[in-house]
């Protein structure tokens, strides 16, 4: 019986991030309006503006749909969302898991100190390794919901990390990115956030 309801936990947890089931042919005809800033397939050429591509349809997912309800803050994307049905949203977030991100490469001087972090965490600052959630490769955890990382542009990574550790976004799951961010300086996290642009 205890195995039964063990098994039943796990399924109910496993089963408990919610789970896109978008069509990729439709969404993509609902991003014309995306190209400008993420890229026609998700490849963003600026780096301030994330790299949608390849990335996790079940965090894709999720970030639409809390910036569409205000819970995640993003100017820019002030009423891009208005309008979409939640059909809609999980038809661009398939359109954009379906696509390969376009690696970039890390800073040579920053690898060492950012592949530690990434691979390693900081044991004295209680900082867990990034490989936990995100994988060695940085492809992130569907089932979880946790995002993919590699090839995302450093400066967008830093500003993310940077908007968790002050707060100004509040949108992961019991705080996990704002723990984490908190502990980290603005050289750890430009360290890392290199490190992770040349992930692939």
């Amino acid at each position: 019986m205890n195995k039964l309801l063990i098994a039943l936990l796990v399924s109910v947890g496993i089963t408990g991030v919610a789970q896109a089931a978008g069509d990729a042919a439709a969404g993509q005809a609902k991003t014309a309006i995306c190209a400008a800033c993420h890229g026609v397939d998700g490849n963003s050429a600026v780096g301030n503006f994330p790299k949608l591509a390849g990335q996790n349809e079940s965090y894709l997912l999720k970030q639409l749909k809390d910036i569409q309800s205000g819970e995640r803050q993003v100017v820019e994307m002030t009423g891009m969302l208005n309008g979409l049905s939640e059909q809609d949203l999980e038809n661009i977030s398939a359109y954009f898991a379906s696509n390969n991100v376009q690696p970039g490469a890390a800073k040579a001087d920053l690898v060492e100190a950012g592949e530690k972090i990434y691979r390693g965490g900081i044991e004295s600052k209680g900082v867990a390794a990034c490989t936990a959630c995100h994988g060695p490769s940085g492809d992130g955890i569907e089932s979880a919901g946790y995002p993919q990382l590699a090839g995302q542009h450093a400066q967008y990574t830093e500003a993310q990390l940077k908007n968790f550790r002050v707060e100004s976004r509040m949108n992961d799951p019991q705080r996990m990115m704002r723990d984490i961010a908190a502990k980290l300086s603005d050289k750890e996290i430009q360290a890392v956030s290199s490190y992770i642009q040349g992930l692939r």
